[in-house]
């Protein structure tokens, strides 16, 4: 079971690593002024900041711990509880992690469209 811990949580780490890496939105800046772009883009940065990313986070870890420990105690091995539990709040917290990253660039992406950009992704 160890092993499927170290996997679970290599890959997690490379998926919230890749959010992280993820591109800005693409604009079409055909006939776009310049200073209001950039005023535009501040503001609507500022507002995808209010998605709070912790506190799903923490909250989908909990979850998922709780599940993994449920699911560990099917095996009667309290071993297997402790990385059952290990291993849902890993997933738990990543894929929070991963939806409110996604919520995010939805936010600023809607600001942008709202504001009149073309937003081609």
């Amino acid at each position: 079971m160890r092993t499927l811990s170290a996997i679970l949580f290599c890959c997690a780490a490379a998926t919230v690593a890749g959010c992280a890496a993820h591109p800005d939105p693409i604009i079409d800046m055909k006939g776009v002024d310049q200073r209001q772009f950039v005023q535009d883009w501040n503001d609507c940065e500022e507002y995808s900041h209010e998605v709070q990313m912790s506190k799903g986070i923490a909250k989908g870890a909990g979850v998922g711990a709780v599940i993994g420990a449920a699911a560990g105690a099917i095996g009667g091995n309290s071993s297997d509880v402790r990385e059952g539990a290990a291993v849902g709040g890993l997933y738990g917290g990543t894929r929070s992690g991963l939806d409110a990253d996604r919520e995010k660039q939805e936010v600023f992406k809607r600001c942008m469209r709202g504001r009149g950009y073309r937003v081609l992704n």
